[in-house]
């Protein structure tokens, strides 16, 4: 793929502008092959890079936002300006180093402006997940003493006056500034403030040459070893726990995983579409970007996500386990719904290319012969590349995977279309990610070996992985309890028992430390392993396995809803919402393959004797998933208390 500059359309934009985007081929560029001043040597600061970025590339694209149908620009002088002017409002505003500021919104490119005004002053950035309600917003700006909030919207808006107004309110918070003002015209808080406004205010006093030599002071003030962001944790057994994440540690992170995938001189065009506050997306967006020089594009929301791939054909893509699922789920469709020569071609494509695809990844990610590398290269040009294309990924050369664990059966799949997939491991302690596959690295299910240079890794006696280096983080913030109990004589507890290769470092996942199931009988369950399993399954969306002191081992599953309900409109089988499908005995008689075909891979002990289907979706704002759609299995275990009773019967859990 050749490199192109943007179109003379997109270039010198200023703050209020933006101009229709050409084809997505305009857009692509090379990330620089030499690292920005400092990367190297950890002590590069995030605005630090984007003052380099604007001096340096100052007309080259930086962001793209669909607004209206239309792809508008920003280039990184254009983005820096905006920073700047944002940074100098909060300055007038009082807001200086260590102070913190919160952002509840989806990805836009105001979440970029806002994260990197508040860290130029020396101050701390603290994300908010847009699903959450206004209680967990609540304790969230309340813990971390955050001075100002930007909200991305009106529903934003109002969780924040709700959690000002209820139940001690929010005694810190002096403002409260709203991206998209639709629907707040009678709005009347004397906190509130359209985000556009407070740009304006910022432009004003940048025509004045002693704030900008103050803001240029405060920026240089800003040490790499300092707090950037504090990122909530998930809070899978109680409330969330702020991690502090330095400068050095997530910059010096996302170096060392684009050295692994050999991103420098490549093109990358990325999407952004998960949540920002999760560390994943702001490690591969933001961050990555500002290190290595690519262009982020905005998906118009999470579910559009695989309408935008198809627009913006990204050069890489970091996707979440679900997020490759639908996409297999929809390649699988397409092909289906084909003309029959063409779903023929198709289905013996695959059965041709996925023996290639296993025996490549078996050799290290090289081809065994000329003739898999012939084959496989005649597969994707003459079958699979309109299929790829029509789900965005055809100029994809890299893909990755994290944030929870992911079929192989989904890996092989994509690898046999002959896109690759590169599982990751990490937390949010270690800046998003300490481990990665590579091409000569990729053994189906594991996540790979150490980045190098930034991390070290140890097993304890219990099979607990534990790790230390320059991105684990600093500690939990306003808790030393907590930073206490999450280092053993300096190493961090991943709480993940893993098996660990010793000839090439790479480390498998066995499951959570506190998940491990024990039977009355005494036999250890791996639980993740069997719920992966079930989740193969196109049908089975969530599985929870129990078993926990029983006499046996049951599942509570949640069906797709998309792809269980196209399997009972094919049959002509009739239902109306999710509990109706969930009900039907055909759905029953369905998921019962799927848990036999489970049950005949794994020993006996381990098999499902009995399994109830959900007759709810779980939800987040019910309590039963995180904010980042992690299962809480004892909300589950109580809330589902009758359907367990159900599998049970009169057994009694053992003493």
């Amino acid at each position: 793929m050749s490199a192109a500059r943007p179109p003379e359309g997109d270039r010198h934009r200023s703050p209020k502008g933006g101009g229709r985007s050409a084809s997505r081929t305009d857009h692509t560029v090379r990330a620089d092959t030499q690292l920005p001043p400092g990367v190297a040597e950890r002590r590069a600061t995030m605005p630090g890079l984007l003052r380099h970025r604007a001096r340096s590339t100052p007309s080259r694209v930086a962001l793209r936002e669909k607004t209206r149908g239309i792809w508008r620009a920003v280039t990184w002088a254009d983005y820096f300006e905006r920073v700047r002017a944002f940074a100098l409002f909060l300055r007038s505003e009082g807001f200086g180093p260590g102070d913190k500021l919160a952002i509840a919104s989806d990805g836009t490119p105001e979440w970029f402006f806002a994260d990197l005004a508040a860290q130029s002053l020396g101050g701390v950035t603290v994300g908010i997940y847009p699903t959450n309600p206004w209680p967990e917003l609540q304790y969230i700006v309340r813990h971390c003493r955050a001075k100002v909030v930007v909200c991305g919207d009106q529903e934003q808006t109002d969780k924040v006056l709700d959690a000002m107004r209820q139940d001690g309110g929010l005694p810190d918070l002096r403002r409260v500034l709203t991206v998209d003002w639709k629907g707040m015209r009678h709005y009347t808080d004397s906190a509130l403030m359209p985000f556009a406004s407070a740009l304006e205010a910022g432009q004003a006093l940048a025509a004045d040459a002693g704030q900008l030599a103050a803001f240029d002071a405060a920026l240089d003030a800003v040490d790499a070893d300092q707090d950037a962001l504090i990122v909530y944790t998930s809070g899978t057994t109680g409330m969330p726990k702020g991690a502090r994440l330095s400068h050095a540690g997530i910059v010096s992170d996302a170096a060392a995983l684009g050295a692994v995938q050999g991103f420098a001189g490549k093109p990358l065009t990325v999407v952004c579409y998960l949540p920002l506050c999760h560390v994943a997306e702001r490690l591969m967006s933001p961050v990555m970007q500002l290190v290595y020089g690519s262009i982020v594009n905005f998906a118009e929301s999470i579910d559009a996500v695989t309408h935008n791939l198809h627009e913006i054909g990204p050069s890489f893509f970091f996707g979440v386990p679900r997020i490759w699922e639908k996409l297999q789920y929809e390649i699988l469709i397409k092909s289906r719904d084909a003309r029959p020569i063409a779903r023929r071609a198709f289905t013996r494509a695959l059965a041709i290319a996925t023996p290639i695809a296993e025996r490549t990844i078996a050799n290290g990610g090289r081809p065994v012969s000329l003739r898999d590398s012939f084959v496989a290269w005649l597969l994707r040009v003459t079958v699979f590349s309109n299929l790829l294309a029509g789900v965005g990924l055809d100029r994809a050369w890299v893909a990755m995977t994290g944030g929870a664990s992911i079929s192989p059966s989904v890996i092989l799949f994509f690898r046999a279309l002959g896109v690759p997939i590169y599982q990751i491991y990490g937390m949010t302690e270690t800046s998003g990610a300490s481990h990665s596959q590579s091409a000569s690295m990729s053994r189906l299910g594991w996540c790979g070996p150490l980045l190098p240079g930034v991390v070290e890794q140890r097993v304890a006696p219990d099979g607990e992985l534990q790790l230390r280096g320059a991105i684990v983080f600093k500690g939990y913030l306003y808790d030393e309890a907590a930073t206490r109990a999450a280092f053993d004589d300096g190493w961090l507890g991943t709480g993940d028992v893993v098996e660990l290769d010793e000839a090439t470092g790479q480390v498998q996942v066995v499951d959570r430390k506190k998940a491990i199931l024990i039977t009355s009988g005494g036999k250890n369950i791996t639980p993740s392993l069997i719920e992966n399993a079930l989740k193969e399954s196109l049908y089975i969306s969530e599985a929870v396995l129990l078993g926990d002191g029983r006499h046996f081992v049951t599942a509570l599953i949640q069906i797709d809803l998309d792809t269980v309900g196209k399997w009972a409109q094919e049959r002509g089988i009739a239902y109306t919402t999710y509990e109706t499908l969930a009900r039907l005995d055909e759905v029953n008689a369905l998921i019962a393959q799927d848990v036999k075909r489970v049950n005949d891979r794994f020993s006996r002990v381990e098999n499902i004797r009995k399994f109830a289907i959900l007759k709810k979706q779980l939800d987040h704002d019910d309590g039963e998933l995180t904010a980042t759609m992690k299962v809480r299995r004892r909300v589950i275990e109580k809330k589902f208390a009758a359907e367990i009773e159900y599998l049970y019967g009169p057994e009694k859990v053992a003493a």
